[in-house]
């Protein structure tokens, strides 16, 4: 016997006993998604390595340590998209959506592949779901995309969460903040990690993210941002907080808050778990990006958004012993008893099928009272046995499984009986 082969380190199945919670995770997405004017855009599972150098930033710790890379049989870099924003942002310059009515509100459930330890709450492959919205620069655009991500959460019953909010300015007031925050980290250079020595020259924001806990602590008295904010940045911002109080959204001013890549201008936020089991689990978060679309080539063009977790959504919700709705089930069992009728039973499941309903029907030739024990594991509401007598005779018993009721059809109009056994006094 050959040597059984398991998953990756840091990949997981989705059974399907369980796959019905992420589904509803990803449903509820979509609805809620649809509800603010966002449309679903895919993109490729694989782009040129240089959009992510590009997009996301060779200093940060995606870029550098996590990506997954190689090279195809042409020689060119490919990379397994790290994130959603940048594929996003290509696309939208590729295809010219500048072009139609902005601003253009897109949203994704994408697959996203990080090579770093496997932990709880982390995976090399992952799933997120994300929305952007280009071509505005107003804070309504960031207080929106927020209010999506936390009517996204409340949709779900997971009201165990803070949402903290901060900004890093923009490239005008990012200059002085940047020599300072250099200053002060050169002063610490002897305590620093060598990732964030290399960082330290060419942009010392990134060690505010280092996940040493020695830089960590380094980066906890370092300057922040909003002591530096301009005019513009700073009305951008209360302008934020305005429109947040306007909804009647709570959130926290975190200073330190930096985000994880390089495009980020202006507004960051992160929704943060705090119960007891996942306390501290970032469940996703966003910001704006103005620069991202120039930096890919394009026109300046203003754009914010967020990607949310969906693993990590799923393990906060399944700690909080959210009650998701039941796997789903088939309609109708058809249990069959020789070779004729189980011809006669493949052909009305075909029939029901074709109106909408869940049916099997046996493909293992197994015994009636096999397939009954089967049927009973089902769960399935309906079950009904045809045989050589049901065949000559034209009826056959529908049986309720809930009840044990039973109902009489017909065979030669099982379709249309069935749909009126079902619908009528005959079970209730």
């Amino acid at each position: 016997m050959q040597k059984q082969i398991g998953a990756i380190k840091g990949a997981r199945d989705f059974l399907p006993g369980e796959i019905h919670k992420l589904r509803y995770i990803e449903q509820t997405a979509v609805r809620v998604a649809e509800s603010f004017g966002y449309f679903e855009m895919r993109t490729p599972v694989f782009e040129h390595t240089e959009l992510f150098t590009r997009g996301v930033g060779d200093t940060t710790d995606v870029v550098q340590k996590e990506m997954y890379t190689f090279d195809d049989k042409a020689g060119r870099s490919i990379t397994l998209r790290p994130e959603g924003t940048a594929g996003a942002a290509r696309a939208f310059l590729e295809h010219g959506l500048f072009n139609e009515p902005l601003p253009q509100k897109i949203f994704y459930l994408a697959s996203c592949y990080r090579y770093e330890k496997p932990q709880a709450g982390r995976w090399r492959e992952f799933r997120q779901f994300g929305i952007e919205c280009f071509g505005s620069s107003s804070a309504f655009a960031d207080a929106e995309v927020i209010s999506l991500g936390a009517a996204f959460y409340d949709a779900l019953g997971l009201t165990d969460l803070k949402l903290e909010i901060n900004s890093l300015g923009c490239s005008v007031c990012r200059g002085d903040y940047l020599a300072t925050l250099r200053e002060y980290f050169n002063l610490k250079q002897d305590k620093l990690c060598p990732t964030c020595l290399d960082r330290l020259e060419r942009n010392p924001m990134r060690i505010l993210d280092c996940k040493s806990p020695i830089c960590l602590s380094i980066a906890s008295k370092a300057p922040t941002a909003l002591e530096f904010l301009c005019a513009d940045c700073k009305a951008h911002f209360e302008k934020l907080r305005e429109c947040l109080d306007g909804v009647n959204i709570k959130y926290v001013v975190n200073p330190h808050i930096v985000r994880g890549l390089d495009y980020y201008t202006r507004t960051v936020f992160e929704f943060i778990s705090q119960s007891e089991k996942t306390k501290g689990l970032v469940c996703g978060g966003g910001g704006r990006y103005d620069g991202l679309i120039e930096e890919l080539g394009g026109e300046h063009i203003p754009a914010c958004g967020f990607g949310l977790g969906v693993d990590r959504i799923l393990l906060a919700m399944e700690d909080f012993d959210f009650a998701f709705p039941e796997r789903p089930k088939v309609d109708l069992v058809l249990v069959s008893a020789g070779k004729k009728s189980q011809l006669k039973a493949a052909l009305i499941a075909m029939k029901l099928r074709r109106e909408g309903y869940g049916v099997i029907s046996d493909v293992l030739e197994r015994s009636v009272k096999a397939q009954m024990k089967y049927a009973d594991k089902t769960g399935a509401p309906y079950t009904a046995v045809i045989g050589d007598d049901e065949l000559e005779s034209d009826r056959v018993i529908l049986k309720n499984m809930k009840n044990g009721a039973k109902c009489e059809i017909t065979v030669s109009e099982f379709t249309q009986d069935f749909l009126t056994a079902i619908l009528s006094d005959c079970f209730k």
